[in-house]
C-alpha cells in the first residue's frame, strides 16, 4: 500500500528541466503534476521574481543532491517550440559560446512567449491574391528552374547575379511556389534602411502584406508577429538579424539576400554571424537556403569551389540593359582647388550628365561633415572623452559627435591658450560634399541620403523622389550601395573608394569589389549608358581593373588562393577575445593571465595581447587576443570548457568572436 501512495505521488509530481532567458548555460530543475513535454512555455518562479521558461531537452549537471526543486506555476496555452529549433540554439550557444539561456533570451519576446490574437489582426499578412504580370527573362526562367526543381531537403544554393538583373524576381517566384504548399518563408535582409522599398516590392508581386521584423517595430506589432508566425497565421517574414530567432510553426525557406553585407555580423552583445546561423537552421529544420548576392563572400565562394554549395548565375541585366563603364580622374594630374574635394574634370563630366538629364551620385562613406575637427591656435584635435577616437563634426545639427558611444559636445569651446577656439576641419563628410555640390550647382535639388537622414519618417518621401527624378544630384554613404533602384540614375562619382590594403583588415580588396559592384549596379538600370568615375590618388590600374571586372569570381579565385597560401579564413578559424575594464593596469595584467593559461591548454596559435586598434570605448580600455585554429579541431568547446574554469576578475568582462570580421 506504501509504495503504490509513493508511485501516485512520484507520478503527480514529474522533473522538467526548464530554461530560462538568463546568463546560465543550463536549465533548471522543476517539477510538477501537469503533464509537460520538450518545447512547452512554463511560467516559474526564479528568485523573487517570476519568469517565462521553456522546458529543455537535458537536465543540468549537478552533484548538489540536497537542492531545493520549485514548482512550475503554469503552462503557457501556445504551440510548443519544435525540437528542431531547441536544436538550434543548442548548437549556436556552443558554436558561438554563448550560454544558453542568453541565445533563448534572443527567441523570447522582451522575455516572454506571446499567446494568439483575435485572427483579424493577422488579415494584412494573409491576402494571398498572387500577381502574375512578372514574367521571367530567359535567363531567369532557367534560374528558377534550377531552384525550384530541387527538393525542399535541405541545400545551400547560391543565386549569384549582375546587379540588376532580376534576382529577387527569381526567389519570390520560388516562395510564391512554396507558399502554395502551406509553407512559411523567411527573408533576412543586412539593414532596416533596405525594408521599406522592398515591402512595396514584395506587396506588388504577391498582393499581399510580409510581417517586417526589426528593432524599429513596435512592441504591439512585434507581438501579433511573434504569435502570427508560432500559430502559422502568418506566412512571410521580412527581418533583419533577430528574425532568425522566431518560433516558425512550419518554415519551408530561407532567404539572405546580399548575403556578403558585413552588416549580417551582429557585432555587441551576443556576437554571431546571421548568414552562417541561417544556414545552420536550415540544416536543423532540413529545409533549403538560397544566398544571394551580387559578389559572394569569399566563404561562400570557398564552399561553391569546395561543391558543397550550388550555384545558379544571371549574366546578363534585364532587358539587357548594359553595365557601366568607368574611368579613372588622376587627382595627381587634376590638382583640387583650396577647400574643394571634387575636381575640376569630374565637374565637367558630372554637368556633361545633368544636361542629359540623368540622375548623379556623389559617394562618400563618411558621415557628417568632416571627420577631425581642430583648433588653429592650440592645435589641438578634439576627441571622445570616452572612445579614443575623433569626434566627427555634424554641421546640420552644429555639434560633436562620436560614432561609437553616441557622446554629443558643443563646437563652442575654450581654447588650451585660454581664448575662444578657432575651429579647423579636416577631411570631408557628406555634409561637406552636399555644401560644395550645392555651390557648383545652385540650380539642382541635391539631397544627402545616409543613415543620419535615412532612418526618419522622410524616408519613403525621399526614396518617391528619387525614383520620380525629382532630385538631381545624390550625395550618399555605403547605404546607397544596398538594394535600392533608381533609374534615373547613371552617373555615379566615388570619391572615395580605398584601394590599398593597409594590413588591418584582411578584408579590405574584398570589400572594395563587394562596395564597387553594388555601387555601380544602381547607375543605368533602365537601359541608358551610364558610367562610374573613380576620383583618385591611386591610379593603379591593375587594381581597378580587378574590381571593375564583370565577372567577380575571377577576382575571388585569386583571392582565395592568397588566402590559403597566408592560411587566412576560410582555411582557418579564428576566435577573438576581448577583454574590457575601467582599470588599465588591470586589464594588461589580466590579459597577459590568460594567454598564460590559454597557451598551456590549447595547441593553437595564440596572438596577443594588443591594444585593440579603438583602444578606449565608452571608457573601458580594451585587449585583444586572437586564436588561430586548424578547421574541424573543434576548438569553441576546447574553449568554452577552459573559460568555463577560468575566473576573471569582476571589473573585467570578456568578450568572445568567434570568425570576427573586424578587429577594431
Amino acid at each position: 500500500k506504501d509504495k503504490f501512495t509513493l508511485n501516485i505521488f512520484h507520478n503527480l509530481f514529474m522533473k522538467y528541466p526548464v530554461l530560462i532567458p538568463n546568463i546560465f548555460n543550463f536549465p533548471f530543475t522543476y517539477e510538477s503534476d501537469i503533464d509537460l513535454k520538450v518545447g512547452d512555455y512554463v511560467y516559474v518562479p526564479f528568485g523573487k521574481s517570476k519568469i517565462t521558461g521553456v522546458v529543455w531537452d537535458t537536465f543540468e549537471k549537478t552533484n548538489n543532491k540536497n537542492f531545493q526543486i520549485k514548482k512550475i506555476l503554469k503552462k503557457i496555452e501556445i504551440k510548443a517550440l519544435k525540437k528542431e529549433t531547441i536544436t538550434f540554439l543548442n548548437w549556436f550557444s556552443e558554436y558561438n559560446l554563448v550560454p544558453k539561456g542568453m541565445c533563448l533570451k534572443l527567441h523570447l519576446l522582451s522575455g516572454e512567449a506571446i499567446t494568439n490574437y483575435e485572427d483579424e489582426n493577422y488579415l494584412p499578412y494573409n491576402k494571398q491574391k498572387f500577381v502574375n504580370k512578372f514574367t521571367l527573362s530567359s535567363d531567369q526562367r532557367k534560374t528558377f528552374d534550377e531552384i525550384s526543381k530541387k527538393n525542399n531537403k535541405f541545400r545551400v544554393h547560391l543565386l549569384q547575379g549582375t546587379t540588376g538583373s532580376g534576382k529577387t524576381i527569381v526567389y519570390f517566384k520560388h516562395i510564391k511556389q512554396l507558399l502554395e504548399k502551406g509553407l512559411q518563408a523567411m527573408i533576412l535582409l543586412p539593414e532596416i534602411g533596405l525594408t521599406t522599398e522592398f515591402e512595396s516590392k514584395f506587396e506588388e508581386f504577391f498582393g499581399f502584406s510580409a510581417a517586417v521584423w526589426h528593432s524599429g517595430v513596435t512592441p504591439k506589432k512585434k507581438k501579433i508577429i511573434w504569435s502570427g508566425i508560432s500559430s502559422g497565421k502568418i506566412n512571410v517574414i521580412i527581418g533583419a538579424r533577430s528574425s532568425l530567432f522566431l518560433p516558425f510553426k512550419n518554415l519551408g525557406i530561407i532567404i539572405v539576400d546580399e548575403e556578403h553585407d558585413q552588416s549580417f555580423k551582429q557585432d555587441e552583445g551576443v556576437i554571431y554571424n546571421a548568414r552562417d546561423m541561417a544556414i545552420a537552421r536550415a540544416n536543423f529544420e532540413n529545409i533549403p537556403i538560397n544566398l544571394v548576392t551580387a559578389v559572394p563572400s569569399i566563404e561562400t565562394y570557398a564552399n561553391i569551389k569546395k561543391k558543397k554549395y550550388s550555384v545558379s548565375r544571371l549574366t546578363k541585366r534585364y532587358k539587357d540593359a548594359n553595365l557601366p563603364s568607368y574611368e579613372i580622374i588622376d587627382l595627381k594630374k587634376n590638382i583640387l582647388d583650396k577647400q574643394s574635394w571634387i575636381a575640376n574634370e569630374t565637374l565637367e563630366k558630372v554637368n556633361s550628365h545633368l544636361k542629359k538629364n540623368d540622375q548623379v551620385l556623389f559617394f562618400i562613406n563618411r558621415r557628417g561633415f568632416a571627420p577631425y575637427a581642430l583648433c588653429k591656435k592650440c592645435l589641438n584635435v578634439y576627441s571622445c572623452p570616452n572612445c579614443s577616437i575623433n569626434l566627427v563634426y555634424h554641421k546640420h545639427k552644429n555639434k560633436l559627435l562620436c560614432h561609437y558611444c553616441g557622446f554629443q559636445a558643443q563646437l563652442s569651446r575654450n581654447c588650451k591658450k585660454g581664448e575662444v577656439c578657432d575651429f579647423v576641419f579636416s577631411g570631408p563628410g557628406v555634409e561637406r560634399i552636399s555644401e560644395e555640390v550645392k555651390l557648383k550647382f545652385p540650380n539642382k535639388k541635391i539631397s544627402i541620403f545616409s543613415s543620419d537622414t535615412m532612418n526618419k519618417k522622410s524616408s519613403k518621401k525621399k526614396l518617391e523622389d528619387i525614383v520620380k527624378g525629382k532630385i538631381d544630384i545624390l550625395i550618399g554613404t555605403q547605404l546607397i550601395s544596398k538594394g535600392f533602384h533608381f533609374p534615373k540614375l547613371n552617373c555615379i562619382v566615388i570619391l572615395d573608394i580605398d584601394l590599398n590594403s593597409n594590413g588591418h583588415d584582411l578584408r579590405t580588396a574584398e570589400k572594395n569589389l563587394q562596395l564597387y559592384h553594388q555601387l555601380s549596379g544602381r547607375a543605368g538600370r533602365t537601359g541608358k549608358p551610364a558610367t562610374v568615375y573613380f576620383q583618385t590618388y591611386n591610379s593603379n590600374q591593375s587594381i581597378i581593373n580587378q574590381i571593375t571586372n564583370p565577372d567577380p569570381f575571377i577576382f575571388l579565385e585569386n583571392e582565395l588562393k592568397l588566402r590559403e597560401k597566408n592560411n587566412l579564413p576560410p582555411y582557418e578559424r579564428f576566435v577573438s577575445l576581448i577583454l574590457t575594464s575601467s582599470n588599465e593596469k588591470n586589464l594588461e595584467k589580466e590579459s597577459m593571465n590568460l594567454k598564460t593559461m590559454l597557451s598551456q591548454s590549447l595547441n593553437d596559435k595564440i596572438l596577443g595581447p594588443v591594444n585593440a586598434p579603438i583602444y578606449r570605448v565608452r571608457q573601458k580600455y580594451r585587449q585583444r587576443l586572437l586564436i588561430r585554429s586548424k578547421k574541424g579541431t573543434n576548438i569553441q568547446k576546447r574553449l568554452g570548457e577552459i573559460l568555463i574554469t577560468y575566473k576573471l576578475p569582476k571589473e573585467i568582462k570578456l568578450t568572445v568572436d568567434v570568425d570576427p570580421i573586424t578587429f577594431n
